[in-house]
């Protein structure tokens, strides 16, 4: 009889769809999600949510080697898409510029971030004497929580998943590397792994981290949640 001594893990196969070696494999419909860079100081004194706030020029500058990580990371065959909003056009131009070289980048409107309504541009200070619910520890306002003229997290997280379903159908097999928000980015979350919104907000998701999504014939499987390229 022959006994082999070579232990399973050292054969490094990949059995069904387990994760075993540190390469991800080819052929899957795979997101690669980031939130965009750091926005102007000014703005972050305020609910900017879904409005068009520039980025933070000295962040841009500090930053770059976050940004030439991010180049390197991500794949080199890959559809970009970015939201409606500037910030997330120059967070992806910026990780191009540092490396990736020029790719098209298409717009998707419903990875946009949170509508807060009429209280967009309000004081965060403000904001309490509005609510109806009790904030979120690490949300503006509860996942339940509909601002006057906006929508509730539970609304994001419907639109988000209505479209991850779409662009992976869309591109079965290939990756998407979308620049999107953290609002979003929590949603595709909340959607992927089936739990309320409100828990979902528990993630953090810090500008320019990563966020790893696949689209299966089992379902959806997260690989990683705020990679923060460099780190």
């Amino acid at each position: 009889m022959t006994v082999s001594l070579t232990h399973p893990a050292a054969q490094q196969i990949n059995q069904g769809n387990f994760l075993d070696t540190p390469q991800l494999a080819p052929g899957i419909t795979r997101f690669w999600l980031i939130r965009h860079a750091l926005v102007e100081q000014n703005a972050r004194l305020r609910l900017y949510g879904a409005l068009d706030v520039p980025l933070c020029p000295d962040s841009l500058i500090a930053q770059r080697p976050m940004y030439e990580a991010l180049a390197a990371r991500l794949p080199r065959e890959a559809h970009w898409l970015v939201s409606p909003l500037s910030r997330t056009r120059r967070t992806a131009e910026a990780i191009q510029e540092a490396g990736y070289g020029p790719v098209p980048m298409d717009v998707e409107p419903a990875l946009i971030e949170q509508n807060l309504g009429e209280w967009h541009n309000m004081p965060h200070q403000e904001l309490p004497q509005h609510l109806r619910l009790a904030p979120h520890p690490f949300w503006s306002i509860s996942a339940t929580e509909c601002p006057p003229g906006g929508e509730s997290m539970l609304d994001v997280c419907g639109r988000v998943g209505v479209t991850l379903d779409r662009l992976a159908e869309a591109y079965e097999g290939q990756n998407i590397v979308a620049v999107s928000h953290g609002g979003a980015i929590r949603a595709a979350l909340a959607h992927a792994l089936r739990i309320h919104p409100e828990t979902a907000l528990h993630f953090s998701i810090q500008n320019l981290s990563l966020t790893i999504l696949e689209r299966l014939d089992e379902g959806w499987r997260v690989v990683t949640v705020n990679e923060l390229p460099g780190i």
